[in-house]
């Protein structure tokens, strides 16, 4: 028996869209057929990737998004919401790292990380939220459809790892933020969910896989290999689907038996 997921008539906004996972997620939820806003603070990149999606027969929508700027948060969810219509579905993943010995960590390292890792996320999904609670008291009884708020955490938050522990403390904190938001949004339809990926091949770490110390990691994990961004693409569409109404404050592990 054959299995699909139609997001049609669902609007996602996908933070930090620009590249990595962020634009792969974007296209992902564009070809099951939701709109989606693209977001981030490279506007050139996003528009590429909306001519791409576009291409595709897809549709998607450009807003500028700084996530450590409160001003331009509650500014890019109003625009999404004008725009396009009430946000469904939440992708938050905008994220950035350091890599440094913890005794070199300095203050602003520490603000770098936790102001888009932690309090952008925060507030983010705080902002997107809000308005998910509203649509949802707003709404006839039995109507609304729900919210789906799926934040993008790491392995590295569930296991530390050397090097990054700035990183992996900030990621254990979404892990934390998801449960609690999934705790208090969840009776009233808004699920919220973590994805915790493991290596995955991007544009950005793409050379590190070919050199002496990449190659080293890869022969260390589980199965000597790393993902690919498309291997995330099920997890995903089901959890910013109706089918995932019953997945609720559950921390998912993508990382090929890593964390194991």
């Amino acid at each position: 028996m054959a299995f699909s997921i139609d997001l049609s008539g669902r609007v996602a906004l996908v933070t930090g869209a620009s590249g990595g996972l962020g634009s792969q997620f974007a296209k992902t939820l564009a070809r099951a057929g939701a709109a989606v806003v693209l977001a981030s603070r490279r506007i050139d990149k996003l528009k590429d990737l909306r001519a791409q999606i576009e291409a595709e027969g897809g549709d998607a929508h450009v807003i500028m998004l700084d996530v450590t700027d409160h001003a331009s948060i509650k500014a890019c969810v109003a625009h999404a919401e004008t725009e396009v219509g009430p946000i469904d579905i939440l992708v938050n993943n905008s994220g950035v790292s350091t890599t440094q010995r913890l005794q070199d960590v300095d203050e602003d390292d520490f603000d770098f990380v936790f102001n888009t890792n932690v309090k952008g996320a925060f507030f983010v999904a705080q902002e997107v939220g809000k308005r998910m609670l509203a649509h949802a008291k707003g709404a006839a009884p039995g109507t609304y459809r729900g919210g789906r708020i799926i934040n993008i955490a790491s392995m590295a938050g569930l296991r530390v790892l050397p090097q990054i522990g700035v990183y992996c403390m900030s990621k254990a904190a979404v892990v934390q933020m998801t449960r609690a938001m999934a705790l208090e949004w969840g009776k009233f339809g808004i699920n919220v969910n973590a994805i915790c990926p493991g290596y995955i091949d991007t544009e950005i770490n793409h050379h590190h896989w070919e050199t002496e110390q990449g190659k080293k990691l890869v022969q260390m994990l589980p199965r000597k290999r790393i993902g690919k961004p498309e291997d995330l693409d099920a997890l995903l569409v089901l959890l910013a689907s109706g089918e995932s109404h019953f997945v609720n404050g559950a921390i998912i592990a993508a990382d090929d038996g890593f964390g194991v």
